[in-house]
């Protein structure tokens, strides 16, 4: 499973740094495979471990604020893995093929 999070604390101001660093620390200790980006946390793994670090960072971040909100998307597809690695990586193939077919803007 491939899946995207947010855990955003509401009422707590507008630097949501403190709280990403709570579920960072969460995410790193799972042992899952995970990328931090700009707008959320992306983690691949079994299902079931990568909704338990989802909830624990939505529980830890309730610990310490007095209202959240989480989102998730999720990605699934059966026999694959390392997705994060391939979808980008496919991506880039595609992006360099349109280069030098002139088909890049």
């Amino acid at each position: 499973m491939l899946a995207e999070f947010s855990v955003i604390p509401i009422g707590s101001g507008t630097s949501l740094s403190m709280y990403v660093a709570e579920c960072l620390h969460i995410v790193k200790d799972s042992g899952l495979r995970y990328q931090l980006t700009p707008m959320g946390t992306v983690i691949e793994g079994d299902d079931e471990k990568v909704m338990a670090v989802i909830l624990r960072c939505h529980q830890r971040v309730l610990e310490i604020s007095d209202r959240v909100a989480t989102n998730i998307k999720i990605d699934e597809r059966k026999g694959h893995h390392d997705e994060m690695e391939r979808k980008v990586s496919s991506v880039m193939e595609k992006q360099a093929c349109n280069r030098k077919r002139g088909l890049e803007g």
